[in-house]
């Protein structure tokens, strides 16, 4: 089952989201507390069901919550989840192919909604 870590961080704590196959899907920014982290985990699960996906290297737009879909600096694909108040609530890693960074927004809509809290 995919689940959710707490881990601390240099000036706080953060989450990652972690596949069945304990494969990183998203992290969080740092939060100052435990509550607030716990927060954001919540966002995340009723986000991933409601949000969109846009792909910004193709100029779309849509409202929050949503995905979207960018490329950083070294040309890979990464995606961003924000909240309906437009704050980013989790990232990705990059990925080599638009199609590589779907597939995990797809891991995120239907793991993050009932994964574990650990």
């Amino acid at each position: 089952m995919s689940k959710f870590s707490i881990e601390e961080a240099k000036n706080g704590v953060k989450f990652s989201l972690k596949a069945d196959n304990g494969e990183m899907i998203a992290t969080s920014e740092v939060y100052e507390t435990w509550l607030a982290c716990q927060k954001g985990i919540q966002s995340v699960k009723k986000c991933a069901l409601a949000g969109k996906i846009v792909d910004l290297t193709e100029n779309e737009t849509a409202t929050n919550p949503k995905f979207e879909i960018y490329q950083d600096k070294r040309e890979r694909y990464r995606f961003r989840l924000r909240a309906r108040n437009g704050k980013i609530i989790a990232v990705s890693e990059g990925y080599a192919t638009k199609n590589a960074c779907r597939t995990g927004i797809d891991s995120v809509i239907s793991s993050a909604p009932d994964a574990e809290i650990e």
